[in-house]
């Protein structure tokens, strides 16, 4: 049985479980998420376990073209969207003096909007991210609801907007989105 090990809302709400003793033992590297497959391995990081989850549940594209698009999707969502959230919720991680997390924090937001705004430029004239739903659509919600956490313009992103939409009609999101109190 798959069993997901998570922290609700954002990452940096991740540090009260990840540095347990028994946590370390599932992860030896202390992040969220990470899953514990079928056979008791445990998969991090959402690089993995997105692709995982999607080709264990038809959530993911069968064409090779379609699947390096979803992977570079994936990568410019854990290696630029997520870093630059982060700027503004823990600008400790940069820099030890406080003087200038301000600076880091304006920064941060300010290149995180841009690449909402990207994201919204790839949702023009689709429902989804790739040609149906996917585990790339989800991945893409966290941020759209870290945006709005942020006090960003979301409802200016008119395609990820509508893409949000969409997105908590599903009951699986609709579920998560009241468990969590996750505010779109």
């Amino acid at each position: 049985m798959l069993t997901l090990y998570y922290a609700p809302g954002a990452c940096s709400m991740a540090s009260h479980i990840v540095r347990t003793d028994a946590y370390l033992k599932i992860n030896p590297l202390g992040r969220v998420p990470a899953l514990r497959l079928d056979n008791g391995d445990p998969l991090a990081e959402n690089t993995a376990i997105l692709p995982y989850l999607g080709k264990r549940f038809g959530l993911w594209p069968a064409d090779a073209i379609a699947e390096a698009k979803a992977l570079a999707l994936i990568g410019f969502f854990a290696t630029s969207v997520h870093p630059a959230h982060a700027h503004v919720g823990r600008p400790e991680r940069y820099t030890a003096d406080t003087s200038a997390f301000p600076g880091i924090k304006d920064m941060g937001l300010k290149t995180f909007h841009t690449y909402l705004k990207q994201i919204d430029g790839m949702l023009a004239g689709r429902e989804w991210l790739s040609d149906r739903y996917s585990v790339l659509d989800p991945y893409a919600f966290v941020f759209y609801t870290w945006g709005v956490r942020r006090e960003l313009p979301m409802a200016e992103l008119k395609n990820y907007t509508a893409h949000k939409d969409r997105l908590v009609k599903r009951p699986a999101a609709a579920r998560v989105v009241a468990d969590e109190k996750v505010k779109v």
